[in-house]
Order: structure tokens, then sequence, then C-alpha cells
């Protein structure tokens, strides 16, 4: 069997195809089998008002994506100009490796799993933003 496992904490919600779903109780593993399958934990969504850096702009996109809220088409465009400029701000391999990852993953229209590695750029990027503050 392959596909994506979710585990799942006691009310967890997850957004599958544009359905939140709740897990119940007690903690429990969810197979997705659907290639295709738009996923979003809610725990991990961005709001709005908290897509006030470049990263997590384009993270932001991409949940709109996977919500159904925005088609791929449409959003394809500002995916990519939000990812070009942030292969300047991030000087290190690894996060250079996961941004041309993620890049290639959103291409595929693999939108879950860019989004998974993209996320892992956030507390990265709060460096950043600090070291430029200060």
């Amino acid at each position: 069997m392959t596909g994506l496992v979710l585990k799942l904490g006691p009310k967890e919600r997850v957004l599958v195809n544009g359905v939140v779903v709740e897990n119940g109780d007690r903690r429990t593993r969810v197979s997705i089998l659907t290639p295709d399958a738009n996923i979003l934990r809610l725990r991990d969504a961005i709001h709005p008002e908290e897509a006030n850096t470049p990263v997590r702009r384009v993270c932001y996109i991409m949940q709109l994506i996977l919500s159904g809220d925005v088609p791929y088409d449409e959003a394809r465009h500002q995916v990519m100009q939000g990812l070009a400029p942030l292969q300047s701000a991030f000087q290190d391999a690894l996060s250079r490796d996961i941004l041309s990852s993620a890049q290639t993953l959103f291409q595929d229209r693999k939108i879950y799993p860019a989004l998974k590695l993209l996320r892992q750029l956030l507390p990265r990027e709060e460096v950043i933003l600090r070291q430029a503050a200060g």
C-alpha cells in the first residue's frame, strides 16, 4: 500500500480535497491512497494576516491551492514569482536544495510535498529577517 499516511491526534482537523475532516477522541493513522489528493493539516495552516514574509506568502498561496480556493493554473505564476527571489535570500546549500526541490514538486503539481518542504524554511527565514532588522 502506497500513498500518504497522516497521523492525527485527538480532535485534529485536516482538509482533504476541500472537506474538513476531524479525528475522534483517539490518535489514529489515515492512509490517503488517491495520489493527487489535496491535503492540509489545519494546525499548520497559515492565516491571511500571518502571510507577512516572503516564505509565508508562498506557503499561503500553496494552501489556497490545496483548499480549492484558487486553481493551480491561476496561482502558478504567483508561486514561481515568490520562489525566485528566495534563491538569493537563502545562501546555504541546504536551503537552496529545499527551494529547488519544492519548486520541482510544485511544477509537478505535488503541492502538499512542496508546501511541506517549504515550511522547513520558516525558521531559517525568521533568523535572516532578525539579522536584517538588527
